[in-house]
């Protein structure tokens, strides 16, 4: 029996008019305050000096009492102590040089969302009801909550659909019964991914099939005059197709995802880097439609959930190029090439033998230890995939030179 799992559940709601616009200013606030804390903290850092949440919070106080801002004391103050957090986040992230220095919050393009905490709200008999407001929110309960939440996150997204977020803990989230079973997973844009059990997953290519209505709604919104209502009503519909596209997509990798942990003991992936691998503008479009960095995301925390392994592999690791029966490497292996027949006799898919090198790769890297993203060169040495020079037995590949990009 593992630890309790925490786990937000998301659901629509259809708010009232008075609800919608309590949300509206909230949102304009919670903005407004983020900005404010942004700009004060720029200021002290240029001047060599910092200043923290505490700061931030006793400059909150303050600014509600001026004339100019009176308008913060209208709202719920826990989403805008909430804001000054989530800055104070923003800047622990830059000083651990894990994300950029914290941007401004822009009204057109920030996602609006509003957060609170347990004094925020009131949740009885199945119903949640927020500060400020008389009635419980109208929630479309499309699946049951396990327990009473902790916080609770409202947002509004670009299509004008609303969302509550509610954090709860979970105690249906159990590890599940440890299988022997391992897999190699090769990502891909013919086929979205490839398995070392030679099974193959098609690419649904959401934003492909969406692309035509998608053009003809934005055609209709460039016609449109900027600042009046037809264009935000274009602008809307634009939004909806994004939606569209962006919640197939979501739910295709759930589903995979959420089949590939419950089957397997041992996951293996390749480390890509798709930042990098976006400024390919031939393939861009494909490559952010195929969503790789959302799948690995959902693999892991699934993967930390049910008590199941998830190991990358060197990015650099030469995958495509081995011969997963007798580990000799070609020197070149163009993209164009889909199947090719070794030295040995052996003929080969690119993708599926890709997959099983990635799988003998993994495999070795969890006998000597290393972590889920192995490093190029660690501190000790290079990491334990380079380590390999020879084929230690039959399907562990020698592991030497760099690999061509794999689609």
């Amino acid at each position: 029996m593992g630890e309790v799992v925490k786990r937000a559940f998301k659901y629509r709601f259809h708010p009232t008019p008075e609800q919608a616009a309590e949300l509206e200013r909230t949102f304009g606030c919670v903005r407004k305050v983020y900005n404010l804390a942004l700009e004060t903290r720029t200021a002290a850092w240029q001047q060599g000096e910092r200043v923290n949440y505490n700061a931030t919070s006793a400059m909150l106080t303050e600014w509600k009492r001026g004339e100019d801002l009176a308008y913060l004391g209208e709202v719920s103050s826990v989403p805008l102590q909430q804001s000054l957090r989530h800055l104070q986040t923003a800047f622990a992230n830059f000083w651990d040089k894990r994300a950029k220095y914290p941007r401004f919050k822009s009204r057109k393009k920030s996602r609006a969302s509003a957060e609170y905490t347990r004094s925020g709200f009131r949740w009885r008999d199945g119903k949640l009801t927020l500060a400020k407001m008389s009635e419980p929110l109208d929630i479309v309960w499309s699946r049951a909550l396990p327990g009473d939440p902790s916080i609770v996150t409202v947002s509004r997204d670009a299509a004008h659909r609303w969302f509550v977020s509610l954090l709860c803990k979970d105690p249906t989230v159990e590890p599940l019964p440890r299988t022997g079973q391992a897999v190699g997973i090769d990502a891909g844009l013919t086929h979205l991914l490839t398995l070392s059990t030679g099974e193959k997953i098609a690419n649904p290519r959401h934003e492909r099939a969406d692309r035509a209505r998608l053009a003809k709604a934005q055609r209709n919104l460039s016609h449109k005059e900027k600042g009046s209502a037809n264009r935000a009503k274009a602008r809307r519909k634009v939004a909806r197709v994004h939606a569209r596209i962006a919640d197939r997509r979501r739910d295709y990798l759930h589903k995979i995802t959420t089949r590939l942990v419950r089957e397997n003991q041992t996951l293996v992936i390749e480390d890509l880097t798709i930042r990098n691998m976006i400024r390919n503008h031939s393939l861009a479009r494909a490559i952010s439609d195929a969503s790789w960095s959302d799948f690995r995301s959902m693999l892991e925390y699934k993967a930390g959930w049910y008590g199941r392994e998830v190991v990358a592999v060197d990015r650099w690791y030469p995958s495509s190029k081995l011969c997963s029966s007798c580990g000799v490497q070609r020197n070149k292996m163009p993209l164009g090439v889909r199947g090719w027949v070794c030295g040995c006799g052996v003929r080969h898919d690119r993708d599926v033998n890709a997959a099983k090198n990635i799988l003998a790769a993994g495999l070795a890297v969890t006998v000597c230890g290393d972590g889920v993203r192995p490093q190029r060169n660690p501190p000790g040495g290079q990491s334990s995939v380079k380590q390999k020079t020879r084929p230690a037995r039959v399907g562990i590949p020698v592991l030497q030179g760099r690999d061509d990009v794999k689609l």
